[in-house]
């Protein structure tokens, strides 16, 4: 049995009457995570997050969330990454994970000082003030052009790989693909933010990031964190089988993104960077 999912006994109802039967609901647990940095022999270790999250990739989801919140720059500037031994018993310490940074890394301690608890439904709100919830993003500046059939196919790839939410209705997803719509990486989680996190992560740890030849697809509204994220890798298109919010729209214009909204039942809604989507099919 996978640790994303757990087997439950529940009621079903329906108009012809009830009856008890066997079900599989998605597994949310807490994940700290935490951050060893400085120099050799004044190391110090803080608590920097707590998230509501689905086990499994939990190194991604870790290192995937230093990278979009501006922590570290690359992969390479993290010594080791591990589960915590001195965490108390097994379940604890498979729910806390130690990053520690090479000796020689320098960031800005006052992130540490942001409020980094999380729940499963919203990252932003985690925040402790609007000031502190921007991170530096690089102008995405390109000459990508797409077909539109490439957008038009996306959403069914993606449901099409979503394992866990065939068995419980009840996870979010992020789909990585290529330009002409390959899917090269699916993650879910309860959290969307959790699922950008790890694909983030798994990018880091196969050496490719910045992403700028692919497209990113959320399996649900694009939220201004979202965006935030996916600009954070480089990434030039995203899309969202739901709505985006206005400031995720702005920050996305500011920053030279295509956004897409409503991506499902053939036909989307561009919010911003038309011009990556082939005009001469549209």
């Amino acid at each position: 049995m996978s640790l994303s999912v757990k087997p439950i006994e529940i009621t079903k109802v329906s108009e012809g009457g009830s009856k008890v039967i066997p079900d599989l609901m998605a597994v949310e647990e807490p994940l700290e995570i935490r951050i060893g940095y400085g120099a050799l022999g004044e190391r110090q270790q803080k608590s920097l997050s707590v998230t509501m999250r689905t086990p499994g990739h939990d190194y991604e989801l870790a290192i995937g969330f230093l990278f979009t919140e501006g922590i570290i720059d690359a992969y390479d500037q993290v010594e080791l990454i591990k589960y915590c031994e001195d965490a108390g018993r097994q379940e604890e310490r498979e729910n806390v994970v130690r990053i520690e940074l090479k000796p020689g890394v320098n960031f800005d301690l006052s992130k540490l000082q942001r409020n980094f608890y999380t729940s499963s439904s919203c990252g932003v709100c985690g925040k402790s003030s609007i000031e502190a919830v921007h991170v530096t993003c690089t102008q995405i500046q390109d000459n990508i052009n797409i077909e539109r059939k490439v957008i038009h196919g996306l959403s069914d790839k993606l449901r099409d790989a979503q394992q866990i939410f065939e068995h419980t209705g009840g996870l979010h997803a992020v789909g990585l693909f290529d330009l002409s719509g390959k899917l090269l990486l699916t993650r879910e989680d309860v959290g969307r933010h959790n699922a950008m996190d790890k694909i983030v992560g798994a990018c880091l740890f196969k050496n490719v990031i910045p992403l700028s030849k692919t497209i990113l697809l959320v399996s649900g509204r694009a939220s201004f964190e979202l965006v935030q994220k996916g600009l954070r890798a480089g990434v030039p298109i995203m899309a969202a089988v739901g709505a985006p919010s206005s400031l995720a729209v702005t920050l996305a214009k500011d920053l030279g993104m295509t956004l897409l909204g409503f991506v499902r039942g053939g036909s989307f809604n561009i919010y911003c960077g038309a011009q990556r989507i082939d005009s001469k099919r549209l």
